[in-house]
């Protein structure tokens, strides 16, 4: 059996197990994928070395562990979750713990995806935060050649990030050039929609709710939106394939997930 999981807390909302189920199921793997909750460093660190004794095939990482994840690894990390200072994705052998980001993958998926038109290739974006999602989000973004710049309340998380990853520390008033904005915070980060160009390509991690009150703002506006959805399937295609060893097959799992969010498809 092979047994696979997401790690958080909470977790208990999470559409993880949902995705990668109904994966293991059309491929006919004999696997399990599920929740588990760590709600302090100690049970974190319990699920690591129940890992690293062979019980888990991999873990998908989230808040707030993302960080300890990385730690976890030591030498074992990848370049980009190094960069991103901060893992997604925890796979085990042989006793040794193997750590990576997925979650720029998911990034690139999603505009890809749902904003097709848009070229990241020299274009001003905008990185709303500076926690670990925006790290991913910039490393992800630079990696397909935007300039990007970091709008964050905390001037002094802003000044880590700018100093750590190249990027520009910018005001709200800047993101009047951005051909993207992306909200990398758990919060809805208040911003007015109208100051926008009218090109502008709207992205937001979260997905519950599907559409943020930043996405909505965006739509009613006419500019093009990302939902926080297309990330979460994007990331899990190379986490599904790192933990079982095969692709995930075709299975639409954006209609699975609508479902489960109440939203008509």
């Amino acid at each position: 059996m092979m047994l696979g999981g997401v790690v958080g807390w909470p977790i208990g909302h999470s559409l993880s197990p949902l995705i990668h189920g109904s994966w293991l199921s059309a491929a006919g793997i004999k696997g399990v994928y599920q929740a588990l909750p760590a709600m302090d460093e100690p049970a974190f660190d319990a699920l690591i070395a129940r890992g690293k004794a062979g019980m888990f095939r991999g873990l998908n990482v989230t808040a707030p562990w993302k960080m300890r994840a990385l730690r976890a690894a030591g030498a074992g990390a990848s370049d980009i979750a190094r960069r991103a200072g901060s893992a997604n994705l925890l796979t085990f052998q042989d006793g040794q713990v193997h750590a990576d980001s997925t979650d720029g993958e998911g990034l690139l998926a999603a505009l890809g995806e749902q904003a097709p038109g848009l070229k990241l290739a020299g274009a001003p974006v905008s990185v709303l935060g500076a926690g670990g999602a925006a790290r991913a989000a910039v490393v992800a973004l630079q990696g397909a050649g935007a300039q990007v710049g970091v709008v964050n309340r905390s001037a002094e998380r802003a000044a880590q990030l700018v100093a750590a990853m190249g990027v520009t520390h910018q005001t709200t008033e800047q993101l009047r050039l951005a051909d993207l904005v992306v909200s990398a915070l758990p919060v809805d980060p208040g911003l007015d929609v109208s100051i926008l160009k009218p090109g502008a390509v709207v992205m937001d991690m979260g997905y519950r709710p599907l559409h943020t009150p930043l996405l909505a703002a965006a739509r009613d506006r006419g500019l093009t939106i990302v939902d926080g959805l297309a990330m979460l399937i994007g990331q899990a295609k190379p986490s599904f394939e790192a933990i079982y060893g095969v692709p995930p097959p075709a299975v639409d799992v954006r209609a699975l997930c609508l479902r489960a969010l109440g939203v008509a498809t």
